[in-house]
Protein backbone atom coordinates (compact mmCIF):
# COMPACT_ATOMS: atom_id res chain seq x y z
CA UNK A 1 0.00 0.00 0.00
CA UNK A 2 2.71 2.49 0.37
CA UNK A 3 4.75 1.81 -2.78
CA UNK A 4 1.13 2.83 -4.41
CA UNK A 5 0.81 5.96 -2.62
CA UNK A 6 4.30 6.90 -3.77
CA UNK A 7 3.30 6.59 -7.37
CA UNK A 8 0.45 8.79 -7.03
CA UNK A 9 1.28 12.89 -7.40
CA UNK A 10 0.28 14.83 -4.21
CA UNK A 11 -1.96 17.49 -4.43
CA UNK A 12 0.43 19.97 -5.10
CA UNK A 13 2.21 18.28 -8.25
CA UNK A 14 -1.94 17.84 -9.62
CA UNK A 15 -2.43 21.85 -8.71
CA UNK A 16 1.00 23.33 -10.78
CA UNK A 17 0.53 20.99 -13.13
CA UNK A 18 -3.07 22.19 -13.65
CA UNK A 19 -1.85 25.61 -13.28
CA UNK A 20 0.92 25.27 -16.25
CA UNK A 21 -1.70 23.75 -18.75
CA UNK A 22 -4.15 26.50 -17.80
CA UNK A 23 -0.92 29.00 -18.65
CA UNK A 24 -0.11 27.18 -21.48
CA UNK A 25 -3.67 27.47 -23.10
CA UNK A 26 -3.95 31.24 -22.36
CA UNK A 27 -0.34 32.13 -23.66
CA UNK A 28 -1.46 30.02 -26.25
CA UNK A 29 -4.51 32.03 -27.01
CA UNK A 30 -2.68 35.31 -26.62
CA UNK A 31 -0.09 34.49 -29.23
CA UNK A 32 -3.13 33.46 -31.65
CA UNK A 33 -4.88 37.02 -30.87
CA UNK A 34 -1.64 38.78 -31.15
CA UNK A 35 -1.10 37.17 -34.36
CA UNK A 36 -4.57 37.76 -35.83
CA UNK A 37 -3.96 41.43 -34.79
CA UNK A 38 -0.93 42.21 -36.49
CA UNK A 39 -1.96 40.58 -39.85
CA UNK A 40 -4.93 42.70 -39.86
CA UNK A 41 -3.28 45.59 -38.94
CA UNK A 42 -0.76 44.29 -41.97
CA UNK A 43 -3.16 43.90 -44.27
CA UNK A 44 -5.18 47.40 -43.59
CA UNK A 45 -1.63 48.87 -43.56
CA UNK A 46 -1.12 47.60 -47.14
CA UNK A 47 -4.11 48.72 -48.06
CA UNK A 48 -4.11 52.20 -46.92
CA UNK A 49 -0.88 52.56 -48.44
CA UNK A 50 -2.18 50.95 -52.22
CA UNK A 51 -4.97 52.84 -51.88
CA UNK A 52 -4.77 56.08 -50.78
CA UNK A 53 -1.17 56.83 -49.63
CA UNK A 54 1.55 55.56 -51.38
CA UNK A 55 4.67 55.48 -50.05
CA UNK A 56 7.28 56.02 -52.51
CA UNK A 57 10.86 56.04 -52.66
CA UNK A 58 13.12 58.82 -54.52
CA UNK A 59 15.66 57.23 -57.19
CA UNK A 60 18.02 59.65 -58.46
CA UNK A 61 18.84 63.17 -58.89
CA UNK A 62 16.77 65.28 -60.81
CA UNK A 63 14.22 66.57 -58.31
CA UNK A 64 17.06 67.65 -55.64
CA UNK A 65 17.49 69.72 -53.99
CA UNK A 66 13.91 69.30 -53.26
CA UNK A 67 13.74 65.51 -52.68
CA UNK A 68 17.04 63.68 -52.73
CA UNK A 69 17.78 59.86 -53.51
CA UNK A 70 16.64 57.89 -51.31
CA UNK A 71 14.17 59.18 -49.52
CA UNK A 72 10.97 58.21 -48.71
CA UNK A 73 7.74 59.98 -49.91
CA UNK A 74 4.11 59.72 -49.28
CA UNK A 75 1.76 60.62 -52.09
CA UNK A 76 -2.16 61.37 -52.08
CA UNK A 77 -4.12 60.10 -54.34
CA UNK A 78 -5.89 63.04 -55.60
CA UNK A 79 -7.53 64.77 -58.86
CA UNK A 80 -6.56 68.15 -58.67
CA UNK A 81 -3.30 69.60 -58.87
CA UNK A 82 -1.87 72.89 -58.54
CA UNK A 83 1.24 74.79 -60.44
CA UNK A 84 3.94 73.66 -58.33
CA UNK A 85 3.12 70.47 -56.89
CA UNK A 86 5.09 67.60 -56.92
CA UNK A 87 2.96 64.47 -58.40
CA UNK A 88 4.13 61.09 -58.71
CA UNK A 89 3.21 59.46 -62.25
CA UNK A 90 3.69 56.70 -64.18
CA UNK A 91 5.82 56.38 -67.13
CA UNK A 92 7.62 52.80 -68.92
CA UNK A 93 6.51 51.27 -65.79
CA UNK A 94 8.27 53.23 -63.75
CA UNK A 95 6.82 55.72 -60.79
CA UNK A 96 8.45 59.36 -61.69
CA UNK A 97 8.60 62.58 -59.55
CA UNK A 98 8.25 65.38 -61.04
CA UNK A 99 6.90 69.22 -60.43
CA UNK A 100 3.73 70.94 -61.89
CA UNK A 101 4.74 73.74 -64.11
CA UNK A 102 1.71 74.22 -66.21
CA UNK A 103 -2.26 73.15 -66.33
CA UNK A 104 -4.39 72.03 -69.01
CA UNK A 105 -4.87 74.82 -71.73
CA UNK A 106 -1.80 77.08 -70.43
CA UNK A 107 0.82 77.84 -72.65
CA UNK A 108 4.46 77.02 -71.56
CA UNK A 109 7.74 79.15 -73.00
CA UNK A 110 11.23 78.58 -71.57
CA UNK A 111 13.87 80.80 -73.01
CA UNK A 112 17.34 80.19 -73.49
CA UNK A 113 18.45 80.90 -69.71
CA UNK A 114 16.02 78.81 -68.80
CA UNK A 115 13.55 80.98 -67.27
CA UNK A 116 10.06 79.75 -67.48
CA UNK A 117 6.69 81.47 -68.06
CA UNK A 118 3.40 80.31 -68.06
CA UNK A 119 0.58 82.49 -70.45
CA UNK A 120 3.25 84.99 -70.69
CA UNK A 121 3.43 85.30 -67.01
CA UNK A 122 7.03 84.34 -65.39
CA UNK A 123 6.77 81.35 -63.38
CA UNK A 124 8.29 82.09 -59.45
CA UNK A 125 10.65 78.90 -58.95
CA UNK A 126 11.92 79.15 -55.64
CA UNK A 127 12.92 75.57 -54.97
CA UNK A 128 15.27 75.70 -57.79
CA UNK A 129 18.86 76.30 -57.44
CA UNK A 130 19.25 77.63 -61.06
CA UNK A 131 17.23 77.99 -64.19
CA UNK A 132 18.40 75.88 -67.00
CA UNK A 133 16.88 75.19 -70.33
CA UNK A 134 18.04 71.33 -70.46
CA UNK A 135 17.25 68.66 -72.76
CA UNK A 136 14.35 70.24 -74.92
CA UNK A 137 12.94 68.83 -78.29
CA UNK A 138 9.22 70.02 -78.19
CA UNK A 139 8.75 73.34 -80.01
CA UNK A 140 8.30 76.19 -77.30
CA UNK A 141 5.98 78.25 -76.55
CA UNK A 142 4.11 74.63 -75.94
CA UNK A 143 0.17 74.32 -75.51
CA UNK A 144 -0.51 71.78 -72.84
CA UNK A 145 -3.32 69.60 -74.14
CA UNK A 146 -6.78 68.98 -72.20
CA UNK A 147 -6.36 66.29 -68.93
CA UNK A 148 -2.75 66.45 -69.37
CA UNK A 149 0.10 68.47 -67.11
CA UNK A 150 3.15 69.89 -67.71
CA UNK A 151 6.05 69.26 -65.05
CA UNK A 152 9.63 69.06 -64.66
CA UNK A 153 12.32 67.89 -62.54
CA UNK A 154 13.86 70.41 -60.10
CA UNK A 155 17.28 69.78 -60.93
CA UNK A 156 16.59 71.23 -64.74
CA UNK A 157 20.01 70.14 -66.33
CA UNK A 158 18.96 66.82 -65.40
CA UNK A 159 16.01 66.26 -65.77
CA UNK A 160 13.87 63.86 -68.39
CA UNK A 161 10.44 65.81 -68.41
CA UNK A 162 7.71 67.23 -70.38
CA UNK A 163 10.32 69.25 -72.38
CA UNK A 164 10.65 65.64 -74.08
CA UNK A 165 8.54 64.02 -76.60
CA UNK A 166 9.76 60.90 -74.82
CA UNK A 167 8.24 61.88 -71.49
CA UNK A 168 5.66 64.64 -72.94
CA UNK A 169 2.48 65.88 -70.73
CA UNK A 170 1.18 63.74 -68.28
CA UNK A 171 -2.50 62.53 -68.43
CA UNK A 172 -4.23 62.94 -65.70
CA UNK A 173 -4.71 58.97 -65.58
CA UNK A 174 -1.24 58.07 -65.17
CA UNK A 175 -0.81 60.13 -62.32
CA UNK A 176 -0.35 58.55 -58.99
CA UNK A 177 -0.92 60.65 -56.86
CA UNK A 178 0.08 64.48 -55.12
CA UNK A 179 3.48 64.47 -52.86
CA UNK A 180 2.56 65.29 -49.40
CA UNK A 181 5.12 64.85 -46.87
CA UNK A 182 8.90 63.49 -47.21
CA UNK A 183 9.23 60.85 -44.12
CA UNK A 184 12.74 59.61 -44.51
CA UNK A 185 15.46 60.33 -43.36
CA UNK A 186 13.88 60.99 -39.70
CA UNK A 187 15.87 64.24 -40.34
CA UNK A 188 14.47 65.99 -42.81
CA UNK A 189 10.64 65.29 -42.48
CA UNK A 190 8.72 67.81 -44.29
CA UNK A 191 5.13 68.52 -45.66
CA UNK A 192 4.56 69.74 -49.24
Amino acid sequence: MSTENRDLPSSEQLARELKRIKDRKRFIKLLYSTVASLAVVAAVSVLVSMLFLPVLRVTGTSMTPTLQNDELVVCRRTGSFERGDIIAFYHNNKILLKRVIALPGETVSIDENGVVSVDGQRFDEPYIDEPAFGTCDITLPYQVPDSRVFVMGDHRSDSIDSRTKEIGCISEEMIVGRVIWCIYPFGSMKAF
